[in-house]
């Protein structure tokens, strides 16, 4: 689900920060509608916290869902600001920590104890999740996490731009740069990755026929098609048909459907809003194969519920969070699919998500399916940041892509060893 403002944090990228964990800040005022006494159960009080989504009706429904809830009075604080990582890893650190919260799976919150196991809720309906989402949440065989909703990214694009300027779908990043120039007429640009292109540095890594880690935890994104694709990405980001500096990031789908770009890139989560601003004239096509070694790639992101496991009331928490992310099925879907358009987790409710079962919608799943690409656990935000860099030094400015990607290894690599040894 998208941010809550034009101006606000990119939602995937940085709210990752569980590095946070480590640095102990005062923590800030969460506004005055946190939900406390909403609920209508009695006895426990638990909290929870979620990230402030940008689509109507959200915040409405995570307080009806909690407020249905008998067996303890679940408040809810919802973080409007744009940084709820901070606030989240700061107010863990402090007697008002919640009891649950949402987040990404991060490999140092197990490291540090600081999430529940929560595998003796997940094991009786294991073999319902999408397998990935359970490995992106394991850790020495224990499950750290349930996932709520997976939101694939992808390229959204107007067919009849397409048309008039007589491009086809990019099937490799050679001929997504030569269609963004072909489509650059005035002030509409080719295509929009983002404001500082974190969103697809995984995806270009993917589409190489590479990965961030390897199976045992070690380097695999420093390869020939990855600096290839680094090179082509240099070339984009100088031709001028790339759109940089949009009022909003990639999250949102303002500079696709207000005319400034013929692409962007963004998540399915937005499809709703693209399709009432565009109607018919919208596709949706995925990162397309870097170089000859690679395929096309779809990065599925995401929100996941964890129990903190240094709370009073651990047990009741976890009681909790069964009894609405794996009990209420009704609910799930709900969230998956009401409130922009997710793909539920679970293969028993995505079977009956009839809002995903034909056009575009239809397309979007069909692209997580074939193409899709999921977290590791173990790629932590230090990780993301010295990737980030890569493309600061060789995409943003004109470095060599191998002495950048040499840097990354480095940074990288001290990370591996404070993990694994």
């Amino acid at each position: 689900m998208s941010a809550v403002s034009s101006s606000n944090w990119d939602r995937r990228s940085i709210l990752r920060a569980a590095v946070g964990l480590a640095v102990a800040v005062p923590l800030a005022a969460c506004g005055g509608n946190n939900g406390r006494g909403a609920g209508s159960g009695s006895g426990t009080q638990l909290t929870q916290m979620f990230h402030a989504y940008g689509e109507a009706g959200t915040e409405q429904a995570v307080k009806r869902y909690a407020a249905a809830y008998e067996k303890a009075n679940v408040t809810t604080q919802w973080i409007t600001s744009a940084d709820y990582e901070s606030k989240l890893f700061a107010t863990l650190l402090t007697k008002n920590a919640p009891d649950v919260f949402e987040f990404h799976p991060q490999i140092q919150m197990v490291r540090s104890g600081q999430v529940a196991d929560l595998s003796d809720l997940v094991d009786p309906v294991r073999e319902d999740f999408n397998p990935a989402d359970i490995t992106s949440h394991t850790v020495d065989g224990k499950v750290y996490g349930i996932r709520m909703i997976d939101d694939p990214q992808f390229f959204f694009y107007r067919p009849s731009l397409f048309e008039k300027a007589r491009v086809k779908v990019p099937e490799t990043l050679d001929e997504l740069i030569e269609a963004a120039a072909r489509l650059t007429t005035g002030k509409v640009k080719g295509v929009y990755l983002g404001n500082d292109l974190h969103a697809i540095v995984n995806p270009l890594i993917w589409s190489a026929g590479a990965d961030t880690l390897d199976a045992k935890n070690e380097i695999a994104y420093h390869t020939p098609a990855v600096v290839e694709g680094l090179k082509k990405m240099r070339k984009l980001f100088a031709s001028g048909h790339l759109l940089l500096g949009a009022p909003t990031d990639y999250w949102d789908p303002s500079s696709l459907s207000q005319g400034l770009c013929a692409i962007q890139f963004c998540g399915m989560w937005a499809m709703p809003q693209f399709q009432k601003a565009l109607g018919d004239d919208l596709g949706v096509f995925p990162f397309p194969k870097t170089a000859d070694s690679g395929k096309p790639s779809v990065y599925n992101g995401g929100w996941s519920m964890f129990v903190n496991a240094k709370g009073d009331h651990v047990d009741a928490a976890k009681e909790y969070v069964k009894w609405l992310w794996i009990d209420q099925k009704k609910d799930q879907e709900d969230w998956a699919t009401s409130y922009g358009f997710h793909i539920p987790p679970r293969s028993s409710i995505a079977a009956r998500a009839t809002r995903l079962k034909s056009g575009l919608p239809a397309q979007g799943v069909k692209l997580f399916d074939e193409f899709g690409h999921f977290d590791n656990i173990g790629w932590t935000q230090a990780m993301m940041s010295a990737t980030w860099d890569v493309i600061a030094d060789c995409v943003r400015e004109d470095g060599d892509p191998e002495a950048a990607l040499d840097k990354c290894d480095r940074a990288v690599n001290r990370e591996l060893k404070k993990l694994f040894g």
